[in-house]
């Protein structure tokens, strides 16, 4: 993924599948403009999708440009990583992954406009399996908010675990300053794998990591971080493979549930999580009560809900 911070523009190269499901997608935002060399031309809000014709080379082009456009891009290079991972995967066995001793990470919070971002590392020995089955780990995202607040406490007192946060108002500041959010995902990642594997003596087979990345991608990001931990595995839906990472992904919703309900408590009012219609009401409500300012301590600014939100105040 090639990115113009300058002008703002991004160029992915995705697959026949993933070219096939943008030009779906985006469909009912075309433009209906005849531009040579382009099958499509969208807005979507912010962003410009130019979708170009597929070369001589038989490479895919696609275009993003506008104040959103990482975000926008973000979503299908995801996409693209998933379907070529998953041509891979269906001819590995993710056993040896699962009954070992390992290291692994993964984060939450950012699909949601309040509410910040927790990332988790966690260890889990082998002898540690049959405690966590019992528990009933698994990927957050398949657990309620009430089980991961009940079962996360005893997780935390058998499995060691270095979790980061970064608020919204740090958030704000790293994305004003050109940081992508799979820019500052992987910094944090790194950051607490590399706690873990430093600040602990551990006997573990490997390092898994959810993938929001590729590889090459992802240590990119990090090239002015002076301590990078490597000898990562990436994979995808990694908390249905490697019980650290399922760990660190309820370790991380269980310490983003108790940093909402903190946020919320302080403004008397019930935040909403997600990026929905709902939080566009409740923002308006927020920017009413505390002014604008207050978006800035308690959101991702980037996000489009602000966009919607400001639009329909009166001031």
């Amino acid at each position: 993924m090639a990115n113009d911070n300058k002008n703002n523009c991004i160029v992915l190269k995705v697959d026949n599948e993933t070219r096939n499901k943008m030009l779906s997608f985006y469909k009912e935002y075309d433009r209906g403009k005849q531009i040579p060399y382009v099958t499509m031309q969208a807005v979507n809000e912010d962003v410009v999708i130019t979708i170009y014709d597929t070369n001589k080379k038989g490479e895919n082009k696609v275009m993003f440009q506008g104040t959103s456009a990482d975000v926008e891009a973000s979503v299908w290079a995801m996409e693209e990583a998933a379907v070529e991972t998953s041509k891979k995967e269906k001819e590995i066995d993710y056993s040896k992954y699962y009954y070992c001793s390992s290291i692994g990470s993964d984060e939450v919070g950012t699909g949601d406009y309040f509410g910040p971002i927790v990332v988790t590392s966690s260890y889990v020995n082998k002898e540690d399996i049959s405690f966590l089955e019992e528990l009933g780990i698994r990927d957050s995202k398949k657990l309620d908010d009430d089980k991961i607040l009940k079962i996360a406490p005893q997780l935390v007192k058998r499995i060691k675990y270095k979790s980061l946060i970064l608020s919204n108002s740090e958030y704000n500041e790293k994305y004003g300053v050109g940081y992508n959010i799979n820019e500052l995902k992987a910094i944090m990642h790194n950051k607490v794998l590399w706690k873990m594997v430093h600040e602990e003596e551990l006997d573990y087979d490997y390092i898994v990591v959810d993938e929001f990345a590729r590889e090459q991608r992802y240590y990119s990001y990090l090239n002015e971080t002076p301590n990078i931990q490597r000898g990562i595995t990436f994979m995808t839906k990694a908390e249905d493979k490697n019980l650290a990472v399922a760990c660190a992904s309820v370790i991380s919703r269980y310490i983003f549930l108790k940093e909402f309900d903190k946020i919320s408590d302080s403004l008397h009012i019930p935040l909403p999580k997600g990026a929905g219609p709902q939080v566009d009401k409740i923002g308006e409500e927020v920017v009413e009560k505390y002014g604008e300012d207050k978006l800035k301590e308690i959101a991702k600014l980037n996000f489009k809900n602000t966009e919607r939100i400001l639009h329909t105040m009166i001031f």
